[in-house]
C-alpha cells in the first residue's frame, strides 16, 4: 500500500492524568502515515484525486490542541477516527503521539504510543 507520512508534527496540548499537566499543558509531536493508493494522483497530477496534507494538519492540530484527555492513547485513537472520517480515499491510519517531556522520573528521550486503525469495511 502507498503511503503518505506528515512527520514530527508539533502542538502544545492540555492532555495528562496529573492537575499540572492540564493546567501549564505540554509539547506533543505527531507523526500520520495515511495509507491510501497514490496510483490515479501520481498519474492525473491533480490535488483531487489525492489527500490535502494541510487539511490532515489541521485535524490533528484541531485533537491535540482541543479538549483534554487523560491519555495520549485516547488522543492517539481520536486523530485515528477523525482522519477516517475527514478523508474519503484513506484506506488506513497509523498514528504516533510522542509526549518528550512526561512528568514521571528516570532517563528517557520521550514516550509515546502508535496505533494503527483501518476503515471499516
Amino acid at each position: 500500500m502507498d503511503k503518505i507520512t506528515l512527520n514530527n508534527m508539533q502542538f502544545y496540548g492540555y492532555h495528562g492524568l496529573f492537575p499540572e499537566e492540564n493546567k501549564l499543558g505540554q509539547r506533543y509531536n505527531v507523526d500520520a502515515v495515511l495509507h491510501v493508493s497514490l496510483k490515479k494522483p501520481g498519474t492525473t497530477d491533480d490535488m483531487n484525486d489525492s489527500i490535502d496534507y494541510g487539511h490532515v494538519y489541521q485535524v490533528v492540530q484541531q485533537v491535540v490542541e482541543g479538549k483534554a484527555k487523560n491519555l495520549i492513547e485516547a488522543v492517539a485513537e481520536l486523530i485515528a477516527t477523525r482522519l477516517l472520517e475527514t478523508f474519503d480515499k484513506l484506506e488506513a491510519c497509523t498514528v504516533k503521539v510522542v509526549k518528550p517531556d512526561p512528568p514521571i522520573s528516570g532517563h528517557y528521550d520521550s514516550v509515546a504510543v502508535e496505533i494503527y486503525r483501518e476503515r471499516k469495511k
